[in-house]
């Protein structure tokens, strides 16, 4: 088993990089101290830190559960029943955390079978095993340089900024910020082992409807690649504010930049191994902010009744911005989109999410191996010209100003 040495000292907040810089990314590895947009000097992990949402358990979790995840926000309990009916009609369980399970599993299995001595701990945000419990149980162990991985791909506030926020959070609650330091693979919407599930599912999905004797012609079917709507203010702050502004990325930031350039990816891959190029749209799904309050559009159900008056006879719904089945695509998609497009008369299709595909764990693993060995920028993978994406999150990037400043870690202060 490969085992993998320590740099000599630690980068918590007010601390110094390997060449006795002040550190201005909080709570880094020495390497990453400074700044960098890519770090390119191998660092020496102690472990994983796998990061996830959480979810309930059970009925009796439901509520508490959604008042973690609103926590601040003054929400009464009758509202958070609106949304618990979600949750209670899968018996108040959500699928998350047996997913973060079995991919907590299958990291460690793929790990070990490359003898890459890293285990992997595991942690939320809203639910146990929550990241306090996780952070306190590595330092126990020894293990105080953690290479954190966020059950989310792509760069938003609630999706990459404010998992950052909770490693300073974690840090500061446990009083451990001046011995472990967090960094965070890159945001890896366009990995290869992430988007090889997408390319897989589409190809099949159009396969199968434009062959037998229910055949629909291509020009009648339509992709729809759907993701979770975030606020549109947030949505211009994601990603970095002179990134968006040099690339055009528009009113969706580089959130809604990313998950249209890995959408066209797809159905290039798809029309590279199929011969078939059909149309397709990003779309957005659940919705939770008041209707005064502008959300990225258009809704996935909106856009499904719009299609039967544009000669589209079937629909193939990708949960593009997900890694395994979350509640919302469960629910938002396998229930309501799917509805929507029986009412309409539409065949439809939902595609797989990556969950623990051995491509996508592989590829996981790799990412953690890009810090570990300083992969140089120019020989990372990324299927999309707007990555490899930073290593060291730029400063503001995807700040929340609704809620305020936080520190976070793994990126440029503020």
């Amino acid at each position: 088993m490969t085992t993998v040495t320590h740099h000599d000292g630690a980068s918590p907040a007010g601390g110094r990089d390997d060449a006795g810089r002040p550190a201005v990314v909080p709570y880094a590895s020495p390497a990453a101290a400074a700044g960098p947009e890519h770090v390119e000097e191998p660092v020496a992990y102690d472990a994983i830190l796998l990061a996830g949402f959480g979810g309930p358990e059970g009925q009796d979790d439901v509520i508490p559960f959604l008042r973690n995840v609103t926590r601040g926000r003054g929400i009464p309990d009758e509202r958070l029943e609106e949304v618990a009916h979600h949750y209670r009609h899968f018996g108040g369980v959500s699928p998350i955390n047996e997913h973060n399970r079995q991919l907590r599993a299958a990291l460690q299995a793929e790990l070990d079978a490359r003898g890459l001595d890293l285990p992997v701990y595991w942690g939320n945000r809203n639910w146990a095993p929550y990241l306090e419990e996780a952070v306190r149980e590595a330092a126990d162990a020894g293990d105080t340089r953690l290479i954190a991985i966020a059950t989310s791909a792509y760069s938003s506030f609630s999706s990459c900024r404010q998992y950052r926020e909770d490693f300073a959070r974690v840090l500061e609650a446990t009083g451990l910020g001046e011995s472990v330091t967090i960094d965070k693979v890159r945001p890896f919407f366009d990995h290869p082992g992430f988007v090889h599930a997408f390319v897989a599912g589409v190809r099949d999905a159009v396969l199968d409807l434009t062959t037998g004797e229910d055949a629909v012609p291509v020009e009648a079917v339509r992709v729809l690649f759907a993701t979770h709507s975030i606020p549109t203010a947030d949505a211009l702050r994601s990603g970095p504010a002179d990134l968006n502004e040099r690339l055009g990325h528009g009113d969706g930031g580089s959130y809604a930049a990313q998950h249209r350039a890995v959408a066209a990816y797809v159905v290039e891959q798809v029309t590279a191994a199929t011969g078939l190029e059909p149309g397709w749209d990003l779309v957005y799904q659940s919705r939770s902010g008041p209707p005064s309050q502008p959300w990225l559009e258009p809704d996935v159900n909106d856009r499904i009744a719009e299609l039967p008056g544009e000669g589209v006879r079937a629909v193939v719904i990708v949960p593009l911005g997900f890694v395994s089945d979350h509640m919302e695509v469960m629910w938002d998609l396998d229930e309501e989109a799917m509805e929507t497009a029986a009412e309409h008369g539409l065949r439809a299709v939902r595609t797989p999410t990556p969950g623990v595909d051995p491509v996508y764990v592989s590829g996981l693993v790799d990412l953690v191996l890009e810090r570990v060995h300083g992969t140089p920028t120019a020989e990372r993978p990324a299927v999309t010209e707007l990555g490899p994406w930073f290593d060291v999150c730029r400063p503001g990037c995807c700040e929340n100003v609704r809620a305020g400043f936080k520190p976070a870690a793994a990126g440029l202060a503020p």
